[in-house]
């Protein structure tokens, strides 16, 4: 049988280690720290039109943005919040009002909003979406395409109560 012997110094240096240990949460049990909010992204709201439509497809289509939006700390996914999207695309200049558009997402916290191919503005194809309701926190995104030949963006949300 193997003995176990405690003098006055590894009781101590036990004791210390201990309340550190504690204090710096390393014993701590482990629990879910929750999702953290997305952050606005520079220029993300650039040539933003508060109140844009919500429509069926922006232009003619062939271009599909798609993305989710779920609630900061548990992560839950948000029904009927609206999205607006706009980009410079084959059919408009992201400043142009026909080239902007807004959607709803399902039961599950998804939008997919149809509009035409998006082409590089200032070197770099990419998107913008907001997130304007008011019942969160206003984000706006400008996801960057990884190739203009892709045919479809993605971008999540996931927002803070106001």
């Amino acid at each position: 049988m193997t003995r176990l012997e405690i003098n006055r110094r590894k009781f101590i240096a036990t004791g210390v280690g201990t309340i550190v240990a504690g204090l710096t949460g390393v014993i701590t049990p482990a629990h879910a720290s929750g999702l953290a909010p997305t952050p606005s992204m520079r220029g993300g709201s650039n040539n933003y039109r508060p109140g844009a439509p919500i429509v069926e497809r922006i232009g003619g289509g062939g271009f599909w943005m798609t993305g989710t939006v779920r609630r900061a700390g548990d992560g839950a996914p948000l029904p009927g919040q609206r999205i607006q999207i706009w980009a410079h695309t084959t059919e408009g200049h992201e400043r142009d009002q026909r080239s902007h558009g807004a959607t709803l997402t399902d039961a599950n916290g998804e939008f997919r909003l149809e509009m035409p191919q998006i082409v590089p503005a200032f070197g770099q194809p990419h998107g913008h979406l907001a997130y304007d309701s008011g019942e969160f926190e206003t984000v706006f995104l400008r996801p960057v395409m990884s190739s203009a030949k892709d045919k479809t963006l993605a971008a999540h949300f996931v927002l803070q109560p106001v």
